[in-house]
């Protein structure tokens, strides 16, 4: 459940709770809208640890040198490569 899906189930209990005087046979609209707040409520919360518990996988960033052995200016080797850094200078 997503924070706007547990806002709209707050939003749809508060109104059957408090605005909603009629009366249905068989079910007691204030009863559902309750349900649903609590509902919403819950879902609210779970939603806010589950979005503020922080990323879920690792950030991975390439670094890149100037590679001044390419003949290309514009060539650009990684800094973490190991082949790279086992070859011999030309």
């Amino acid at each position: 459940m997503t924070i706007g899906v547990a806002l709209f189930l707050i939003a749809v209990g508060a109104i059957l709770r408090w605005a909603v005087t009629a009366h249905v046979a068989g079910i007691d609209l204030q009863v559902v809208g309750l349900i649903l707040l609590v509902i919403g409520a819950i879902g609210l919360v779970l939603s806010l640890i589950w979005t503020l518990r922080g990323p879920r996988t690792a950030v991975v960033a390439d670094r890149y040198v100037d590679d001044p052995r390419a003949g290309d200016p514009y060539a650009r080797a990684p800094v973490d490569d190991p082949v790279y850094r086992r070859r011999e200078p030309i």
